[in-house]
């Protein structure tokens, strides 16, 4: 009994214990949307301003075109497939201790890749770098959804921090190439130290600690299947046109990623809390939406990819040319990404779905049958076709996608769909890659004529993404149900919340 009256009066002298932890201050809200912002234009500005100073590398470092494409995928890779477990860990043990963790990875990483003296030690670093960068975009979103309850603020909120990416995305061609002709492509990692910087002086003092009410369990097992699902099968299709089909190393490596793949699907089937939940894509417009994705995705990656190379190489732009030529394609990206939400509720979310799938499939047609026609005024067309297609297209297939789920799934929904179409960006870059290394033969990026030959194919893929896209967006935003409040009525409100990929 002395025991137990000992205990109870600890209790009482020490409530805080037993409350939950403080709601942000009004001003800590600000500055925690502050960091959260910073911390994912960070990676905004990363997917795009790497993609100008590609040409730079390959002189400076003696790379290929797989090296090239090594130094994209490898980094999206990193990040895609880390990304459940990163988003699953901070509602664990705190989003504000991962997102300080990410931070400090990234800009370290940033550091190393600037300091990189060859191609291997690069590629070691990228993947370092996206390690950090997958915790910041799941988390950082949870910590801004923490910091305002609220619905209307957090509506707004969550529109800062998306337009804080979108301006990352924009700002990447163009600060990048400035920076490559003036100073050097290594400037482009540099970038990255005074954002980490601030963002992690910010966070250590006002971002407040925040945990999910029912964490979901630690898939180590299922973690490790994806990286030998992913990691292996990007190496396959990147080394391939180089060391052929047949070889043993590209046989290797399809078969680990065979049996990952199958050893996944079984393992996650039966577990209570997996990190991938098969049972989800029952539902159609979820599967449907994990397909859209992939296409939008695959094809974002590797447009960015070839386009670098195209106005570099061939077209023989300086750096900061080529920057500001994809500011089109980013900046009409990120406005139309922007504005999505509201044109939906316009036009209905299944028509804007269909347009975009038909943009996209008009610039990759456009670019394919004129692939040797350098227009100023063909490329203004096929960029902006571009930028609104998968601008348009990004948000609303997340929210298309867990808008029938139940709300305690809506979260894990949503983290797959990001880490799917993230695997799609690095292996979009890896497939389109392979298409133009192998259709060159041997001949230099800059014959402008090789080029355009060897890099059609890939412009008619990016084309079918882009008729899959528009097929995909009726499927998803279909009524299962005949009910005026299912939320894939086409005309229905898009709620702006959830998380682009």
């Amino acid at each position: 009994m002395a025991g137990g009256d000992v205990r109870a009066d600890r209790r009482r002298k020490h409530p805080l214990r037993e409350r939950p932890p403080p709601m942000p201050t009004p001003h800590n809200r600000t500055l925690a949307l502050a960091v959260c912002s910073a911390a994912i234009s960070m990676v905004g500005i990363d997917v795009t301003a790497l993609n100008v100073a590609l040409p730079a590398m390959e002189r400076d470092l003696g790379a290929s075109v797989s090296g090239m494409q090594w130094a994209i995928a490898a980094y999206s890779l990193a990040m895609a497939t880390l990304m459940l477990w990163t988003g699953s860990t901070g509602d664990r043990i705190g989003r504000k201790r991962v997102l300080i963790a990410g931070v400090v990875i990234f800009t370290v990483a940033s550091v190393l890749c600037a300091l990189a003296p060859n191609l291997p030690a690069l590629l070691c670093f990228r993947i370092l770098q996206g390690v950090g960068a997958a915790g910041l975009g799941p988390v950082s979103m949870a910590i801004v959804s923490h910091a305002f309850p609220r619905q209307r603020a957090r509506l707004r909120a969550i529109g800062v921090w998306m337009g804080a990416y979108g301006i990352g995305l924009a700002l990447g061609p163009v600060v990048g190439g400035v920076l490559v002709d003036t100073i050097g492509w290594r400037s482009v990692f540099w970038l990255n130290v005074p954002f980490g910087i601030i963002a992690l002086l910010i966070a250590v003092r006002s971002v407040t600690e925040s945990k999910a009410e029912r964490p979901r369990r630690a898939d180590p097992v299922g973690q490790l299947l994806v990286i030998m699902l992913l990691g292996p099968l990007a190496y396959a299709v990147i080394e391939a046109p180089r060391a052929g089909w047949s070889a043993l190393a590209v046989i290797v490596c399809l078969a680990v990623a065979a049996a990952s793949c199958a050893g996944l699907l079984a393992y996650e089937h039966r577990r209570r809390e997996p990190l991938i939940d098969l049972a989800l894509f029952r539902d159609r417009r979820f599967g449907g939406a994990i397909a859209s994705a992939v296409s939008v995705f695959g094809t974002f990656g590797g447009f960015f990819f070839l386009t670098a190379l195209y106005l570099q190489n061939p077209l023989g732009m300086s750096a900061a040319e080529a920057g500001l030529w994809m500011l089109v394609p980013a900046g009409v990206l990120a406005a139309s990404s922007l504005g999505a939400a509201a044109i939906a509720r316009w036009c209905g979310t299944r028509s804007v779905l269909v347009a975009a799938g038909a943009a996209l499939a008009m610039s990759g047609a456009l670019t394919a049958l004129c692939a040797e026609d350098a227009s100023r005024v063909l490329l203004v067309v096929e960029y902006v076709l571009f930028g609104l297609g998968i601008g348009l297209s990004s948000p609303l297939v997340m929210t298309a996608g867990v808008s029938g789920l139940p709300s305690d799934r809506a979260g894990l929904a949503s983290g797959m769909l990001t880490t799917f179409g993230r695997s799609a960006f690095a292996m979009g870059v890896a497939l389109l890659g392979a298409i133009l290394n192998t259709g060159l033969h041997g001949a230099p990026l800059t014959d402008a004529a090789a080029f355009a030959a060897a890099v059609r194919p890939a412009w008619w893929i990016l084309t079918a993404g882009g008729v899959v896209t528009a097929a995909l967006g009726l499927l998803i935003t279909s009524k299962p149900h005949a009910s005026p409040q299912d939320p894939s009525n086409a005309r229905s409100p898009v709620p702006a919340h959830r998380q682009p990929v």
